[in-house]
This record gives structure tokens, C-alpha cells and sequence, in this order.
């Protein structure tokens, strides 16, 4: 096991920033804006002696009694159950706050050690900033800065120098593990379908739009499969983004859906399928992701609402008929494990490998079943196909006039391919490539200009032939 680290402190004293640093991404949101982190995120400390897991948490407020807060400092609280080490930050420039006490008071109880990081004290007399804080009790302050990584590799070798190498499984971490992203608009369950799966509170799940701001990854091992699931921020519609923090979440929901191999859209079935439902759905279908749908809150409907909520889809979501439907309650944790089987199908003809041959064939059948139609009095000749990617599988048809394919041919053969090779769950990308001509002028091979030259060639060639045997037998 590697040893955990993790950040605790109030309300904007940088922990996100510090975070991102240590694991040298931009994984956690940063603004200057109290109370951004909500969730415990996870990343890989790199850059230090040994490797090690660092955990950030949303500001600590230990005496909220209620909401939001309430429900941040109860994520804290995990994750100082987990910590192996605490970095207890306080903010060098704002000075000691009475909250500091009580958080201080806390981790006393809580017997982790901790080491008291005074931030933001670049350009300041360190000595002086710090001599404040020894009043927590919680030993020698050591002044850092987050932003620009002054003192930041001194703490964090102090924090593990107690701690053997650890023994890592190389048998895991050469697994190809399932990335799947759970999104859709806000409130619709997201959080809830995280925690459902998980079987615990990872995430905080709220009734309030826009409680989750960040994108969350966790590690789940389920029946024997290990996955790595995405909790993502909710996605309104464009005219209704006017926070800037919102504006980064989406932002980080949209990059969650491009670093996935697995979506799972979430739809709230109490409100129907909504105009933004349709755009996440397309958003994630241009992205080529595998994608499974759940409905959720489907324990709420009567018979004729779910009748109703079935025509929605088939008349809004029709364009996602490749994708699996399922109508669960997180809440209640119905439908689950199809839910998760469909994911399962989804990565599997995601990741599918594609023989050529056995492409070749189903497109000579395909064509004798249907040709391609003749545009501008030429038929489009389709010659051979092969692979030309995963994730999605992307096919690549190679012939000649391949610019009169018209896109309903394309779909016939997208068709013909998805059906013949069971790519349930997965987009599937055909795509067309011009035949070289070798007689052409290299500048006109791609254009295709050299087509016409080469025939006339080959019919001089032909008579040239002929007209030599033609000789021969007349002297003979």
C-alpha cells in the first residue's frame, strides 16, 4: 500500500493548488474562491523519493450543523480516517482564525501525524509569518508556497521519511482498467449513481444543482473487475452558464467524456428528456465514446408516465439507438448490475480488434447485397477494409471515385459492420480512402486526376499490341 497524504484546512488556504502540484496536473479546479473543493479528490504524488497518494479535500468547517457544509466536512473527516500523514494549511498571509483551533482540536483527536504547512509566504519573512501558528500546538510550522513550490518537496520528504519503499503490483498496473464517465445535467443523480455503485458516500450527493464542481475519479472493483469512475459536474445549457467556475466544470466534464472509454449518460426521468440531454448525447457520440443511458428515478413514474417517457426517447434519443437503455433508481439501487453489464459490453466492442480479411468479406457481401449508387455516371468501387483504430472502431474502406458515397450508403455499411461484429454500445466510424493511382502525376494522385490519363494509356497500349500482331501476320 502506498502511504497517504492528505491536505486539510479551511476555506482557500490552497490546497487545490497544492494538490496540482504535487501531482504535476491540473486535476483539482483553482480560483480564488472560498469553498470550490467539495469532494475528496485522489491523485499519485509524483517528484518525491517514494510514490505516494495525496488527497485533497474541500475547506473544513467543523462546526457546520447543515447543508453543503456540513456535508464537506463529513467527506474531510474520511478522509483524515484514511490519511496516513496530514498536511494541516493555513493561509501565512491572513494570519491565525479562531476556526484553526477547532480544526486543530480535531486532528489532535483524530492521532495522524501532522505537519502544520504555513502557504503563501513567498516574498515574506518566513521566520516572522510563522511564529503565529505555534500557538495550534502542532509543532514546528514550516512555511511553503503552493503556487510558486517553495518548500514544497521538504515537507512532503518529511512526510514520508518514516515510511519503508513500497512494493508495487506490476501485474495491476499493466491492466487496461475501464474509464467511465457518469454525466448529464445537474440533479439528476449522478452522485447518487457513483455512491449506489461504490456501496458508500464517496461523493457528496445533494439536493442542489451544482453540487458537484469537479470531476472525481475513484477506483471500484466490482465482481472481480476493476473500473475507475468519473463523477462529473452537471451540464447546463450554454445561455445559463454565468458563473466562471461553472464555466471550468463543464469544461472539465467535457474533457472527463474525451479521457473516458465508457459514458454513462444519466437522465432524470421525473423531467423527461430534455433539449440538454440530447446535447450531452451528441457531444459524447462526436466525441466516439461508448455510451449506456440510464433513466433514472424510474421507482417514481406511473405506467402511463414511463409509456410516455419510452415515446420521448424513441422520438429525441433516436440517434443513440446503438447504445443500451436502462431504467434504474440510484437512490434505491435498482438496475445496477445490468447497468454495469452494458458497460461491460460497451468497453469490450469499444476496444474490439477487427480482422482485415473478415472486414474485406462483409464488405464484398455487403456490396453484392447492395451496391453503391452511380454518381455522375460513375460507380464508386470499393476494394478492401481494415481497422484503422479503436475506441472507437474506426473502419477504413479503400477504392476508387469515393467522392459520390453518399452518407445514406455510408450508414448501410456502418449498419452491416455493427451488426455482423455485435458492436452493441459503441459508435462506429466508416471511413473512405481514395486508391493511388501509379501512373499519375504525383501532384494528381490524391485528386484523383490521373484516373482518366491512365486508361487512355493503357487502350494506346492495347492497339499499339494489336497492331504489331496485325504485322506479324500479314508478313507471315
Amino acid at each position: 500500500m502506498l502511504p497517504t497524504i492528505v491536505l486539510v484546512g479551511r476555506p482557500n488556504v490552497g490546497k487545490s493548488t497544492l494538490f496540482n502540484r504535487l501531482t504535476k496536473s491540473r486535476d483539482a479546479l483553482v480560483a480564488d474562491l472560498p469553498g470550490l473543493t467539495r469532494d475528496r479528490h485522489y491523485g499519485r504524488g509524483i517528484g518525491a523519493s517514494k510514490p505516494y497518494l495525496v488527497i485533497d479535500t474541500g475547506g473544513f468547517e467543523p462546526t457546520a450543523e447543515s447543508g453543503i457544509l456540513k456535508e464537506m466536512a463529513k467527506q474531510t473527516l474520511l478522509a483524515i480516517d484514511e490519511a496516513d500523514v496530514i498536511i494541516f494549511l493555513v493561509d501565512g498571509r491572513a494570519g491565525l482564525t479562531p476556526q484553526e483551533f477547532i480544526i486543530a482540536d480535531k486532528l489532535r483527536k483524530a492521532q495522524r501525524p501532522v505537519l502544520l504547512a504555513v502557504n503563501k509566504t513567498e516574498g515574506m519573512n518566513k521566520a516572522v509569518v510563522a511564529a503565529d501558528f505555534h500557538e495550534l500546538g502542532l509543532g514546528d510550522p514550516l512555511s511553503i508556497s503552493s503556487a510558486h513550490g517553495e518548500g514544497v518537496k521538504d515537507i512532503v520528504e518529511l512526510a514520508l521519511e518514516h515510511f519503508p519503499e513500497p512494493e508495487i503490483d506490476e501485474t495491476k498496473t499493466n491492466d487496461k482498467i475501464p474509464r467511465i464517465a457518469i454525466v448529464g445535467r445537474p440533479n439528476v443523480g449522478k452522485s447518487t449513481l457513483v455512491n449506489a455503485l461504490l456501496g458508500e458516500d464517496r461523493v457528496i450527493a445533494f439536493d442542489e444543482p451544482g453540487t458537484t464542481r469537479d470531476s472525481i475519479e475513484i477506483d471500484l472493483e466490482k465482481n472481480g473487475k476493476r473500473y475507475t469512475i468519473i463523477d462529473t459536474a452537471g451540464v447546463r445549457k450554454r445561455g445559463r452558464v454565468f458563473e466562471a467556475i461553472e464555466k471550468f466544470s463543464v469544461v472539465k466534464t467535457m474533457q472527463a467524456i474525451e479521457d473516458a472509454n465508457v459514458a454513462i449518460l444519466v437522465v432524470d426521468a421525473q423531467e423527461g428528456i430534455t433539449e440538454q440531454d440530447a446535447h450531452v448525447a451528441a457531444y459524447i457520440l462526436d466525441s466516439g465514446r461508448a455510451l449506456v443511458v440510464a433513466i433514472n428515478k424510474w421507482d417514481g413514474l406511473k405506467e402511463d408516465e414511463r409509456d410516455w417517457i419510452k415515446r420521448e426517447i424513441d422520438r429525441k434519443l433516436i440517434f443513440l439507438d446503438f447504445a443500451k437503455f436502462h431504467y434504474i433508481s440510484a437512490l434505491r439501487k435498482k438496475g445496477l448490475p445490468e447497468l454495469l453489464s452494458s458497460v461491460d459490453d460497451a468497453f469490450k466492442a469499444a476496444m474490439t480488434k477487427l480482422p482485415t480479411p473478415q472486414l474485406t468479406r462483409v464488405l464484398t457481401d455487403a456490396i453484392a447485397q447492395h451496391q453503391p449508387p452511380i454518381t455522375r455516371g460513375i460507380r464508386p468501387k470499393l476494394r478492401y477494409a481494415h481497422q484503422g483504430g479503436m475506441n472507437p472502431p474506426i473502419v477504413v474502406i479503400h477504392g476508387t471515385h469515393i467522392d459520390g458515397i453518399k452518407d445514406s450508403y455510408k450508414r448501410y455499411l456502418e449498419g452491416v459492420f455493427r451488426k455482423t461484429f455485435q458492436l452493441t454500445g459503441t459508435p462506429l466510424r466508416v471511413q473512405f480512402n481514395q486508391g493511388e493511382n501509379p501512373f499519375a502525376e504525383p501532384e494528381k494522385r490524391k485528386s484523383g486526376e490521373g484516373i482518366v490519363s491512365m486508361r487512355r494509356r493503357k487502350t494506346a497500349q492495347r492497339a499499339e499490341l494489336k497492331a504489331k500482331k496485325d504485322a506479324e501476320n500479314k508478313k507471315r
